[in-house]
């Protein structure tokens, strides 16, 4: 089973050990992510990805959830990845995916140290060799590449917290409500998505005096309606679905 959803075996990265590690750029290739049918998002993303995907709350129970944006209807489909690992054309790529094949990965318990990963299993890695760009220069710094996925990596941090903060607001508020999607196929086909939540218009319509303005001071009652608009996406989702399993015509 995979670790951190795309990162199959990932490791510390080591100024010695990766000294002379080089990384072929992939850009445009998502084959990687090509079995996902859900990718977690940050709140600061919501305005842009709800565009294109549904945005629910994913997690086990209400109280452990973990905003992400729904990439296909069925398990292990990415309807957003086509057979040669392009992303659909004009759709938003989760920050997620676009940080690959680096990781931060917590070292204490508090989540307050991190350290920097890439995954071994990433095609693109070479050890040695003139292909592609180097991780370390030849004094052994950090290169540009490998600075810029850093600033990258801790910006994506941040938003990563903020996400948190949201989620656990909606908890206390009790807002979320857990959802099933029940997919119709042009061919006839049926099946249920679930294991998710969404926010429960009714118990936001309810809410009144200092709850209200703690979300909307806090800019969460934004991300939450961009959430909710988001929904509508599956309709979308399922448009491509249909697309994707029509026969193709013969001539």
């Amino acid at each position: 089973m995979k670790q951190l959803l795309i990162y199959e075996r990932p490791v510390q990265l080591n100024r010695v050990a990766h000294r002379n590690h080089r990384v072929v750029a992939s850009e445009g290739d998502f084959r990687f992510a090509a079995g996902l049918n859900s990718v977690p998002v940050a709140c600061v993303e919501f305005a842009r990805a709800a565009r294109d995907y549904p945005i629910v709350f994913a997690g086990n129970s209400a109280d452990s959830v973990v905003p992400a944006a729904l990439l296909g209807l069925r398990s292990g489909q990415n309807l957003m990845v086509d057979a040669e690992g392009r992303w659909a054309e004009g759709s938003y790529i989760p920050a997620f995916l676009r940080r690959y094949p680096f990781v931060l990965a917590e070292r204490d318990a508090e989540g307050s140290d991190f350290t920097v990963c890439l995954d071994a299993a990433f095609e693109g890695l070479r050890d040695g060799g003139e292909e592609g760009t180097a991780l370390f220069d030849e004094q052994g710094n950090d290169s540009a590449l490998l600075t810029n996925a850093m600033e990258f990596l801790q910006e994506y941090q941040v938003h990563l917290t903020r996400t948190r903060s949201l989620a656990s607001a909606l908890v206390s508020h009790d807002l979320l409500v857990s959802k099933q999607v029940n997919v119709q196929t042009a061919a006839g086909e049926t099946f249920s998505l679930d294991g998710f939540f969404v926010v429960d218009e009714q118990k936001l319509r309810e809410l009144k005096g200092k709850a209200l303005q703690d979300l909307a001071k806090s800019g969460d009652l934004g991300w939450i309606y961009a959430h909710l608009l988001s929904l509508g996406n599956v309709e979308l989702l399922s448009r491509v679905l249909d697309k994707q399993s029509a026969p193709v015509a013969k001539h």
